[in-house]
């Protein structure tokens, strides 16, 4: 019997006796979904919008550095400001107090977001809260007319991630995933040396989330209702999209080449259920969290494409390890790798053989190689901010891209096809790290769809307030 055969009759893992409901529908949106998508929201271009009328939902750690970045641009109005808790959405309006913008303030009930989404005078919803808020935020965003930005993931389920591509083909309304990696300037270098030829046809590529935050999942102010800590009770690559993003963007994923196969494995978990049961002895509050199951320390995923390249994901925010994304790119003509940051003050290293260049070889290319967006506003982004910058140039590029109707970097394929690896390595891992196939959430239109645009040729007149 074919492996497929087996894994329709069996449920995918019934007869292991470990079958969260996802898997069936990860099999049957790989195999019997759709064959032709509603509308292909790739290179799709939205009506102009001259100035960006927007509303933040979430004001917690990655809101409120959002609103800050967002009063450094011209033709944007920040129309609505919401958050459960009233104190954060009354410190995110003394932003504005000196801007143009007079947002409306949302507070108190779990379903103030939906009143913000209801308001006619929106267009842009920019959201920013717990992962499990992201994909009914994002739907409830995109049937009300208004074009989406999320933070990451986008979903946690193969069912969301179908739901949020559905949704946006219906309304054709954009769905940003907010995967603010894809701006990072080595990130953005390498993109732009992969299309020119510089690797040769790619090979490999790695990536990772690799961030030692162990504490803060354990902080009840940090983390609103341990939100996170909750998350951690999954079993998989919880967070691939900031190791994934990068590299899919080099592979023209979903633009020329798709994600086939996934197979994932996880160390046991040494950390996390040892201290929830210490803290459950001290604070009551904990004691709902002792006991239980949580990821294994370290998450691997390997991933084969429909060209026969791989990539290699990793995954472990516990851990007391140096921060890493990996970021590497291997090709037939050259190498690229971002981490371990180099010590000479480069942005990273470059090989064409046995060892790295020179610094002086490295920046020579980079001044070669050096991306439109990075000339225009990149030293700007590093005064503005947010994670060096990278946040700043994602905010640019996505109001840019509105105000000129021009496609996103990002669209809502790559929002499910990066945040789906999630529950699907969750599979593989409680399988014994079987294979499990990828959904193609363009329906087939992944073989003429053309990569992103990144020379800035069309746009890039957004101003900057000074």
């Amino acid at each position: 019997m074919k492996k497929r055969d087996f894994l329709k009759l069996s449920g995918l893992g019934i007869a292991a006796g470990v079958t969260p409901n996802f898997t069936v529908k990860a099999e049957q949106a790989t195999t019997t979904e759709r064959k032709t998508p509603l509308f292909n929201m790739s290179g799709y271009a939205a009506p102009k919008i001259d100035t960006v009328r927007i509303a933040y939902l979430g004001l917690g750690n990655r809101g409120s550095g959002a609103i800050k970045r967002i009063i450094h641009l011209e033709n944007v109005e920040v129309k609505a400001l919401c958050d459960i808790r009233k104190e954060n959405v009354n410190e995110a309006a003394k932003v504005f107090e000196k801007s143009n913008s007079k947002p409306a303030l949302y507070s108190g009930s779990e379903d103030e977001w939906k009143k913000v989404c209801e308001r006619d005078d929106i267009d842009l919803i920019y959201i920013c809260t717990p992962w499990s808020l992201h994909t009914p935020m994002a739907l409830y965003a995109m049937e009300h007319g208004k074009h989406v930005a999320v933070e990451i993931p986008a979903a946690t389920t193969v069912e969301d991630c179908w739901k949020l591509v559905r949704t946006s083909e219906k309304t054709k309304k954009h769905c940003m995933m907010l995967e603010n990696c894809c701006y990072d300037f080595f990130e953005l270098l390498t993109l732009n040396m992969a299309r020119q030829g510089f690797f040769g046809e790619i090979v490999h590529v790695e990536g990772a989330y690799i961030h030692d935050i162990f504490e803060s999942l354990f902080q009840k102010d940090k983390r609103y209702d341990l939100w996170r800590l909750k998350e951690n009770q999954r079993n998989g690559n919880l967070y691939p999209m900031h190791g994934l993003g990068p590299v899919a963007q080099v592979l023209d994923i979903n633009r020329g080449d798709k994600m086939d196969y996934l197979t994932s494995m996880s160390s046991n978990d040494y950390m996390l259920q040892a201290r929830a049961n210490e803290l459950a002895a001290k604070d009551p509050d904990f004691k709902k969290y002792a006991g239980k199951s949580y990821r294994g320390n370290m998450n691997t995923t390997i991933i084969r494409t429909n060209k026969g390249r791989t990539i290699m994901l990793q995954h472990d925010v516990s851990t007391p390890r140096p921060y890493s994304r990996l970021h590497l790119i291997s090709g037939t003509k050259a190498t690229a790798q971002k981490y371990p940051l180099p010590e000479d003050g480069t942005q990273g290293r470059i090989s064409h053989g046995h060892e790295w260049i020179k610094p002086e070889e490295f920046r020579k290319l980079e001044q070669q190689y050096q991306p439109e967006i990075v000339k225009r506003i990149g030293e700007l982004a590093k005064k503005v901010g947010g994670h060096g910058g990278m946040d700043f140039l994602m905010d640019w590029r996505l109001i840019d891209c509105l105000r000129n109707g021009l496609p996103l970097d990002q669209d809502v394929y790559d929002a499910a096809s990066w945040s789906v690896i999630s529950p699907l390595s969750e599979w593989s891992v409680a399988n014994r790290s079987n294979s499990i196939d990828i959904p193609d959430f363009t329906s087939g239109a992944w073989k003429g769809n053309q990569p992103v645009d990144i020379t800035l040729a069309i746009g890039g007149n957004t101003k900057v307030k000074s």
